[in-house]
């Protein structure tokens, strides 16, 4: 735990040496995403994330629309716009020009790699490219839309009916654009306390968020004032509820919500890498890379509720374009579960607490109420 509590104070302190000094009105919101020009196919990355590696910095002319980017002794100058360059004062000729959105300057990917010595690995089962340089590393979401067009809602919630093995179930959904610059995620424990419980409707207005689901496990049948959460809690880069040895997934997210679904014994090491900024235990894993895939036994489970039982479900999953899927519904099993959430899009999948705790609250209002009060749950912030 000393590790990892280390580990995000250094990661802090770079955040507040490396403060980057182009554009960034929206510093606050704006997430590191490389865009893919639909119409193009050119690839651009936010000028912001070359201040993750060491010796690279940025300045910014207003006036003249101007970026420069030093390295060593190499100064590379650009301007919004334009399809040309210099790079120590010789002339580059660019096959598409830099933009700049929602605060953030995007310059071509290409000419990065080339010109300041960044590795780029594009992850396709991630939807992320991984950036290297002289060993540093960093993952970047990817998408793929026309640059400049207009964000759609971030937010769209459902109701569903879903056909598996001659059943009809019936599900809410809510659908959350992960990389949308006013999308803010957040994991919160009841009263802010490990071991407390809390109405799902109280969790969200306290915390100004839009969504809420009930997140991990806990310890509701007990008599005693402590309700024990089970499984890791993550917020903000801090462990609030550890779990070593657990085996069950984990949904982790990074600060610009590059969201994964991980093996429980996987977090020790994930933890140090210094990636994930929240993320909550729970499971089992419904779906990987598209494919049901169950290993209920594996990951700890012996409760016939989940491993043979039907009932009140709650579900998370991540499409292949960084969409959060938020699903509640009612009477399945762990192996219907997993159909639903392939049928409603999902790529990755796992299961959350269910039973009374099963809640989904969108927009000021349930649209499944939970039974009981929970330990913790899954927020979404719009702001």
């Amino acid at each position: 735990m000393k590790k990892w509590l280390t580990a995000v104070l250094i990661m802090c302190l770079t955040w507040v040496c490396l403060a980057p000094s182009a554009p960034a009105s929206a510093a606050s919101a704006v997430k590191n995403v490389v865009i893919v020009d639909a119409k193009t196919g050119y690839s651009f990355l936010p000028v912001r994330s070359l201040t993750e590696f060491e010796g690279v910095t940025t300045q910014w002319n207003d006036a003249a629309k101007q970026l420069d980017i030093f390295q060593g002794n190499h100064r590379l100058t650009l301007h919004l716009a334009q399809k040309s360059a210099a790079f120590d004062g010789t002339s580059l000729a660019l096959a598409a020009a830099p933009f700049r959105e929602n605060g953030s300057v995007y310059v071509p990917l290409s000419l990065i790699v080339s010109k300041l010595g960044v590795e780029a690995s594009w992850q396709k089962d991630e939807a992320a490219v991984k950036l290297t340089r002289e060993g540093v590393e960093q993952y970047l979401p990817y998408v793929t839309r026309n640059v400049g067009q207009a964000l759609k809602n971030p937010i769209v919630s459902a109701r569903q009916t879903y056909k598996v093995g001659g059943r009809s179930f019936s599900a809410q959904t809510v659908t959350i654009d992960l990389l949308h610059p006013k999308i803010q995620l957040d994991v919160v424990l009841a009263g802010n306390t490990p071991g407390k419980v809390e109405d799902l409707s109280s969790i969200a207005k306290r915390s100004g968020a839009k969504v809420a689901v009930n997140g991990t496990f806990f310890d509701a049948y007990t008599s005693g004032a402590y309700k024990a959460p089970y499984g890791y809690i993550v917020s903000h880069g801090t462990v609030k509820m550890p779990s070593p040895g657990d085996k069950r997934s984990i949904f982790a997210y990074d600060a610009n919500h590059l969201a994964r679904i991980i093996a429980g014994p996987d977090f020790g090491q994930a933890f140090e890498q210094g990636w994930i900024d929240g993320g909550l235990q729970a499971g089992p894993r419904l779906l990987v890379n598209g494919k049901v895939s169950l290993n209920v036994k594996k990951e700890g489970f012996k409760d016939p509720k989940i491993l043979t039982g039907g009932g009140a479900r709650s579900a998370l999953g991540l499409t292949r374009d960084h969409r959060l899927i938020l699903l509640t519904t009612g009477g399945a099993t762990i192996p219907q579960l997993a159909e639903i959430m392939k049928k409603a899009g999902a790529y990755q999948a796992m299961n959350l607490d269910g039973g009374a705790s099963s809640g989904l609250y969108y927009n000021g209002k349930y649209l499944t109420t939970p039974g009981r009060k929970i330990s913790n749950a899954l927020v979404v912030k719009f702001q």
